[in-house]
């Protein structure tokens, strides 16, 4: 497996342990200020997202996706940070030296 694909693999489980406590995402405040159902469906949008292609994974890492929701677009980034979060992770295919973060905005956010 290359580091690319490890990545990937270690991003799409991320992703998919989103609302588990512990876990850090941040919702933009646009995203924020949205109704709690509309919050809820955008979160299980991100965790199933698999439309992985050249426009958006232009590096193989499943580390961005976009989608439409209720006539919005949602963007949704995982970062790469070391363990202290002071710096960005030296290794993103090992978990000992990276802590990841998602931020899930609203397209005009980004």
């Amino acid at each position: 497996m290359t580091n690319t694909q490890r990545i990937a693999e270690l991003n799409d489980q991320y992703r998919k342990t989103l609302g588990v406590p512990g876990v850090p995402f941040v919702f933009t405040s646009g995203i924020s200020a949205l109704p709690v159902e509309d919050r809820a469906a955008i979160l299980e949008k991100v965790k199933t997202f698999n439309d992985f292609n050249e426009g958006n994974d232009s590096y193989g890492e499943h580390d961005f996706g976009s989608f439409e929701h209720e006539g919005n677009v949602i963007n949704w980034k995982i970062d790469y940070y070391n363990p202290q979060m002071n710096a960005h992770s030296e290794d993103p295919s090992d978990p000992s030296k990276t802590v990841r973060t998602l931020v899930v905005m609203l397209a005009d956010e980004y």
